[in-house]
Parts: structure tokens; sequence; C-alpha cells
């Protein structure tokens, strides 16, 4: 009961904040393709703690946060809005289920009014290959976009030798 407590206040908050921001000069950052995604920190800044699932004070003092659904427990219920310039983004997604996330580390120079999107996706492969790489899952990707042009593509290919991968940018 406390949680869904906290929940309210956060998103009347929250709601209070995205009524009263400005639109100027700040750049859009959304995040899509799983039904779960949060905004850890943006540079030092703590913007939700991935444990309590609340949103910082300090990221919405820093008017950083905004609503995009009516309620913190709608998928994707938030997006960033943040002054443009190079920043470090951390990102975790959850493509399964709410106890495995999929974290990302990005540094980006965020343009002025601009929207940014993270779409995470699994990239299916059709290429024929041995049993044992054919058994392992398809790559998890996450795709940058501006407006609606993918600009960054970073792709996590699962080890079937470790079972451990990272996301790597993919190159062009």
């Amino acid at each position: 009961m406390l949680l869904t407590a906290c929940q309210t206040i956060d998103t009347i908050q929250l709601k209070k904040l995205t009524a009263q921001a400005e639109v100027g000069s700040e750049a859009l950052i959304y995040c899509s393709g799983t039904p779960d995604c949060k905004f850890e920190r943006l540079d030092d800044i703590s913007i939700m703690d991935a444990d309590s699932r609340r949103v910082d004070s300090i990221a919405m003092r820093h008017k950083l946060v905004r609503l995009q659904s009516k309620s913190l427990n709608d998928p994707n219920p938030l997006y960033l809005a943040v002054p443009p310039g190079q920043h470090e983004l951390v990102l975790h997604f959850y493509p399964i289920s709410l106890d495995k996330a999929e974290v990302l580390h990005v540094f980006h120079n965020f343009q002025a009014q601009r929207k940014y999107t993270f779409r995470m996706y699994r990239q299916r492969s059709t290429q024929n290959t041995s049993l044992l790489k054919a058994s392992a899952p398809d790559p998890l990707c996450v795709d940058l976009l501006q407006d609606s042009k993918t600009i960054r593509r970073f792709c996590k290919p699962y080890n079937a030798e470790t079972g451990i991968a990272e996301f790597v940018e993919q190159k062009n």
C-alpha cells in the first residue's frame, strides 16, 4: 500500500511538472520496445531508483522528468527533457521480466528541440549457422532514433561459450 501511495504522489508531482513545462530548447528522450523501461541516470543526476522504482526528487527539481501517460503504472510512462549537449544516459530495459534488467550506458550529444527514442528489439537471424549458434537467443538491440531516423545501434550478441554479453555499438 505504501508503494501505491508513493506512486500516487509521484504521479501528481509529475503531472504538475509536465503541465508547467515550457516548450523550449530541450532535447526530449523516450524509450520504447519493451513493456518497461527506466531512465536510471543522466550524468550524475539519479532519475529513478531501480530497486524502489521511484522518481528521484533531485531529477524533479532539475525538471528533467515528464509524464507521458496517466499513471506511473502504465508502460514506459516517463520521458526526459534535457538541456542540449553531451550527456551520459543509463537506461534499464526489461524485455522479459521486471526481475532482469538489460542496462545500456550511452554517451551522446543531444541536440536542442529534437526527439530521441531508445527502441529495444530482438534482432531476428535468418542465416544458416551451426546448431550451437542457432540455439542461442537472437541478439537484443537498441536503436537510437533522432526524430524518426536511426542514428545509432547497439546490439548485445549472446556468447554461447560464456553466456555473457554486453551492448556494443554497431558501425555502418
